[in-house]
């Protein structure tokens, strides 16, 4: 596999998590009822997003009740995205 398509690779599946961190914050606003089918989506969306953002609260407290973890985890990613592609270039 030559570099530009493992970073057209890294760069989609980077870009479908920072979705997934967008949804889940929007998802956090709205009232879920148990049982429901976006109750469901919720779950498993948590369960791939909060291990990632956990990483950031520990050192980001809730300012005024705004968690901005996820405003810095989607920054991380995208300064290790560019971080990734720029050594894979490197070495091409």
């Amino acid at each position: 596999m030559d570099a530009y398509r493992l970073i057209n690779l890294i760069s989609a599946l980077v870009n479908f998590y920072e979705w997934l961190v967008i949804i889940w914050c929007f998802m956090s606003w709205f009232p879920l009822r148990e049982g429901s089918l976006m109750y469901d989506v919720a779950v498993v969306i948590d369960r791939i997003v909060s291990p990632y953002m956990n990483l950031f609260r520990r050192f980001i407290p809730p300012l005024g009740g705004m968690d901005f973890s996820p405003i810095v985890g989607l920054f991380v990613l995208s300064f290790g995205e560019r971080l990734i592609f720029r050594l894979l270039l490197g070495m091409a």
